[in-house]
């Protein structure tokens, strides 16, 4: 492949702009300074600086929704030996990252992308996204209970912002709730729920912004839509 068209698919330039990064002596190919404009590389073998930042061809994008069971790990590898989320998806050609995380015995909505781009918006606190949680609790939260979970809990070295809390259903020793928080802190929903005294039997993410989970059966996974992307890259 010609130079100039690497370049302008890693979306350095255009072909003809590049060819005057060419021209102008900075771009490199596996450490040699390149003016020619008709040299040609292998694009899987060379490697290709331009000002003196390695480039490479940008590989299709790819977005999924993972309804993760619990007992699987969100990290890529793990010491332990246990299952990971990335075990589940099979067949994609793409190295894909899980975008944040859930806990190990926490089941629900992940999604998995190897977008960097929309990962760190997606993690970045400043951007606020709701996370819906529906969770089993021991006993039924009073009033001045869910009025602290509310307007927030101390929790180790960090006051947790305001989040929601309603009761969905009330049985003999449990009850059934719903949360929302935007925050992602390590078992934050877990944590919020031990602070008011009624720990999480169980727990499943169930949205993320406006995606949801719907009748994507635990275990199973699929891609993203057009409109769900776009919602995702426009938030």
């Amino acid at each position: 492949m010609r130079l100039q068209k690497y370049m302008a698919k890693c979306g350095v330039a255009s072909r003809r702009k590049s060819e005057k990064l060419i021209s102008k002596g900075v771009v490199k190919v596996n450490g040699s300074t390149i003016t020619e404009l008709g040299f040609k590389i292998n694009p899987d073998k060379d490697i290709v600086k331009v000002n003196n930042r390695i480039i490479k061809m940008e590989e299709k994008s790819v977005y999924i929704l993972l309804n993760k069971p619990d007992g699987y790990i969100t990290t890529v590898s793990d010491q332990f030996d246990r299952p990971t989320v990335l075990d589940i998806i099979k067949n994609v050609k793409q190295r894909v990252y899980p975008v944040g995380r859930l806990d190990y015995d926490t089941s629900g909505l992940l999604l998995i992308t190897n977008d960097g781009n929309l990962t760190y918006k997606l993690t970045h606190p400043k951007h606020e996204i709701n996370k819906t949680y529906i969770a089993k609790i021991k006993g039924i939260p009073k009033e001045n209970e869910l009025t602290k979970f509310r307007n927030g809990l101390k929790i180790e070295n960090y006051i947790t912002s305001k989040a929601k809390i309603k009761i969905l259903n009330r049985y003999k020793d449990s009850s059934l709730v719903e949360i929302i928080i935007h925050e992602g802190k390590n078992r934050q929903v877990r944590k919020m729920c031990d602070k008011i005294g009624h720990p999480v039997i169980w727990l499943k993410r169930i949205a993320l912004g406006k995606i949801t989970i719907d009748n994507l059966e635990k275990g199973k996974w699929r891609y993203l839509n057009d409109k769900e992307i776009n919602y995702l890259k426009n938030i």
